[in-house]
């Protein structure tokens, strides 16, 4: 079962491959395919401008695939053929070492970002993320958007915030749970539901959304993006973009959408 799962993962990302580069290009040699990377739904306009930036520079292809966290590691543990995972918290990177899904030499903690309650743009609501937060009277029949609160790293995050407000026993029962932050943005941006917790970044990204009041970091444990190349990577251009991700040009591209760059050596090249 788990051969034939494999076998189906590596199938569905040949035909990815063939899409992307065109006809004949069903061989996945190395040196015939771009740097795929599993990155984390939060960080689809950063990364989407960093790749950009390097494939402008070395003339190189990259393809990144943007998803929830757990669903990328699952995806990687199944065969995906990635070269590069970048999940959103260190949870799911944990989890691929334990599967020796990554080359630990590689691992480093990159990004930071702050979890922050957003509402439609239009909405009125005025509320301060403190102890006693009173959401569920804010919601009114109303629900809250947040990713899965078992699974997505912004959805997890957000569970503990509410606990350590004393917030959670009110609403747990008036969540939508979503697969991944970005649809959980979504949701927000539609006016389909009133409040919603993504991650700073995405509220950065969308117009139609309003921050409320931003989560104390003490609240939560702390946001963090760890990357590593992957163990089955063959890619000899994957370890030329990771370090790409850690540069000055990057450092100040993740920086212009919100996030923190909290690795130590992002400057160093």
């Amino acid at each position: 079962m788990h051969r034939a799962h494999h076998t189906w993962a590596l199938a569905i990302w040949a035909l990815v491959f063939a899409m992307v580069l065109g006809p004949g290009s069903l061989d996945l040699r190395a040196e015939s395919r771009p740097v795929l990377v599993f990155a984390a739904a939060s960080l689809r306009n950063a990364l989407d401008d960093i790749g950009a930036a390097w494939m402008r520079e070395t003339g190189k292809k990259v393809v990144i695939s943007y998803a929830a966290s757990n669903a990328l590691a699952r995806q990687i543990d199944a065969g995906a053929p990635a070269d590069i995972f970048f999940p959103a918290d260190l949870d799911w990177m944990d989890y691929a070492a334990s599967r020796n899904l990554i080359r630990n030499e590689t691992r480093v903690n990159l990004l930071g970002n702050a979890l922050v309650l957003v509402a439609p743009k239009g909405s009125s609501l005025d509320l301060a993320v403190r102890h006693g937060l009173d959401l569920s009277k804010a919601l009114g029949t109303g629900r809250l958007a947040m990713g899965n609160v078992e699974a997505v790293p912004a959805g997890k995050y957000g569970r503990a915030a509410l606990e350590a407000f004393g917030a959670w026993a009110a609403v747990k029962d008036k969540l939508v749970q979503t697969e991944s932050v970005r649809a959980a943005l979504l949701l927000v941006s539609r006016e389909e539901v009133p409040l919603g917790i993504v991650y700073r970044t995405d509220a950065a990204s969308d117009p139609n959304v309003r921050v409320v009041d931003t989560f104390p970091d003490g609240a939560h444990p702390p946001i963090i993006y760890p990357v590593a190349l992957t163990r089955a990577s063959n890619n000899p251009d994957a370890g030329a973009f990771l370090d790409f991700l850690r540069s000055d040009e990057a450092k100040s591209l993740f920086e212009r959408h919100g996030f923190t760059v909290i690795d130590k050596m992002a400057s160093a090249s």
